[in-house]
């Protein structure tokens, strides 16, 4: 195996993957939508349990996800 070619003996890059991120984020951002029911629904054993801070990961994951959204979007124009 040799670790380098002449540039006569290469063969030309592939074309990058077309990916469609908005179905990653949408997937994303609905589980942790669903999440942050979970959270709301069981706030107070949650709370008793010290782990407040679920309900606040939750909204901040579905923001996060909502951002990258928008970023898609706007990526895509």
């Amino acid at each position: 195996m040799r670790l380098w070619l002449k540039d006569s003996e290469r063969r030309p890059d592939p074309l990058p993957a077309r990916a469609d991120a908005r179905k990653a984020y949408l997937a994303g951002t609905v589980l942790w939508m669903l999440a942050l029911v979970g959270t709301l629904v069981l706030n107070d054993r949650i709370t008793a349990a010290g782990l407040g801070w679920w309900v606040w990961c939750s909204v901040i994951g579905v923001g996060l996800g909502l951002l990258g959204l928008l970023w898609v979007q706007v990526r895509r124009r």
